[in-house]
């Protein structure tokens, strides 16, 4: 018996990677775009989320030492689930260098 001409093809497995922002903030306004734009969006978890990236590119094991946070809580806290508090946040911009600023 001959096989179809139509018969199914096999298809082939998608390879995907896992996006990490982290990987991608390089310099100081590679961060600053980054941290602006997420800003601007104005989301709470996403603005903790994103400090989170800028740590770990940073280096979270330094910025654990400069706020006096231990790296695991900072882990969670600035994951996507994290609630961190204002304090925290506040601690981890200072040690990344970075500064809140208000403009009407």
């Amino acid at each position: 018996m001959r096989k179809s001409a139509t018969k199914t093809k096999r298809k082939r497995k998608l390879k995907t990677t896992p996006w990490d922002s982290a990987d991608y903030l390089k310099t100081d306004k590679d961060i600053a775009y980054y941290l602006e734009a997420v800003f601007e969006d104005g989301d709470p978890e996403l603005i903790a989320h994103a400090l989170g990236d800028v740590a770990r590119a940073k280096g979270m094991k330094k910025i654990a030492a400069e706020t006096g946070l231990g790296r695991e809580s900072l882990y969670k806290a600035l994951s996507a689930e994290g609630n961190p508090e204002f304090a925290t946040i506040l601690k981890v911009m200072r040690a990344l260098g970075l500064k809140l600023k208000v403009a009407a």
